[in-house]
């Protein structure tokens, strides 16, 4: 059975964790996530609030239409995966302590 010292402890971890989600919650919409296509025609930054943040499509890319679709998709694939990843590690050094495994976004 738990002591009450084994309480406090909890009690203390809980606080940390919620300072700890409360810090991050305040910096992932600061993060930035950027991904180009290999030619560079697309590049795109995405914000850790998974927010498209800016998209630069080069001359040469506007001829082809059905090209440029699929060079966009994979380039905000990418970085909303980055961004994804981060935001993952970032809750697991948060929640890793204690042992919970948040779902993933």
């Amino acid at each position: 059975m738990a002591g009450f010292g084994d309480l406090m402890k909890i009690m203390s971890h809980a606080k940390e964790l919620q300072a700890n989600a409360a810090k991050l919650k305040e910096e992932l919409p600061k993060m930035e996530f950027s991904s180009s296509t290999a030619n560079g025609g697309v590049s795109v930054t995405v914000g850790g609030d998974f927010t498209v943040r800016n998209i630069t499509i080069a001359p040469e890319m506007l001829g082809d239409k059905e090209y440029l679709e699929r060079a966009l998709s994979e380039a905000l694939n990418s970085a909303f995966a980055s961004a994804r990843t981060a935001m993952q590690e970032q809750m697991k050094a948060v929640t890793g302590s204690l042992g919970i495994d948040l779902p993933a976004f």
